[in-house]
């Protein structure tokens, strides 16, 4: 069985400013209202994925695509077989997801989410 993208989010300087330039483009709903000022996105549509958008933190910036697996550590022994690089290792933001980030051999980002 495959691993589905269950998740994306783009992220830069100001986080603030892309939440309302996505949210008028789109016409997106997009709550920021939490301690991480992480900017939840309902896109308000039955097709597709939501996703999340804000500000930058290391040690990617950028638009990233989340895949739900297993095992995070198995996974990111997997890339580092595959000459990819971890970037983040398996980190608990408490009360959302255990995830973790990788690079593959060109530096494309990716995202593991714990499922």
């Amino acid at each position: 069985m495959g691993q589905p993208v269950i998740h994306w989010e783009v992220t830069g300087k100001n986080g603030a400013e892309l939440q309302e330039f996505y949210a008028r483009l789109f016409d997106w709903q997009i709550n920021a209202d939490n301690a991480y000022q992480y900017g939840l996105v309902n896109t308000q549509s039955d097709q597709g994925i939501n996703g999340g958008i804000a500000t930058a933190n290391e040690p990617h910036s950028g638009v990233t695509i989340y895949v739900q697996v297993a095992d995070l550590q198995a996974t990111l022994d997997k890339v580092e077989s595959l000459e990819g690089k971890t970037l983040m290792p398996p980190m608990e933001i408490p009360g959302a997801v255990t995830m973790a980030l990788f690079s593959d051999p060109d530096g494309n980002v990716t995202g593991l989410i714990k499922g």
